[in-house]
C-alpha cells in the first residue's frame, strides 16, 4: 500500500483548506483510513478517523471543523479543513490500516498564520 497526500499549503486564520491522499492496493472501500498531525517539537496526534463502514470520527480539537470522507472509486480520503487556526500549523498524515498492516503516507505541510 502507498499513500500520496497533497493539498496542504499556507491560508490565514478562518481559512479552509481541503487535503487529499490516494491510495493504492486492493481493499481500500474495507480499510480504515485516518489523518494525524504533527507540529514542530510535538508528538503525532490524531485527528480524524473513517472506517471502512462509513461511521467516521474526530479528536475534539477538530469536532466540528474539519471532515473527513472518502471515494472508494477513486481510493481517495479527504480531510476538509474549515476555520483554521494557526494552532492546525503541523505536518498533516494520512494513514490506511487493513489486516496486514498500519501504512502511512508521507505528510503535507499545513500553515495557518496571518
Amino acid at each position: 500500500v502507498q499513500l500520496q497526500a497533497s493539498g496542504g499549503g499556507l491560508v490565514q486564520p478562518g481559512e479552509s483548506l481541503r487535503l487529499s491522499c490516494a491510495a493504492s492496493g486492493r481493499f481500500f472501500s474495507f480499510s480504515d483510513l485516518a489523518w494525524y498531525r504533527q507540529a514542530p517539537g510535538d508528538s503525532r496526534e490524531w485527528v480524524a478517523r473513517i472506517y471502512g463502514g462509513g461511521t467516521t470520527d474526530y479528536a475534539d480539537s477538530v469536532k466540528g471543523r474539519f471532515t473527513i470522507s472518502k471515494d472508494n472509486a477513486k481510493k481517495t480520503v479527504y480531510l476538509q479543513m474549515n476555520s483554521l487556526k494557526p494552532e492546525d500549523t503541523a505536518v498533516y498524515y494520512c494513514t490506511l490500516r487493513n489486516s496486514r498492516g498500519h501504512y502511512w503516507g508521507q505528510g503535507t505541510q499545513v500553515t495557518v498564520s496571518s
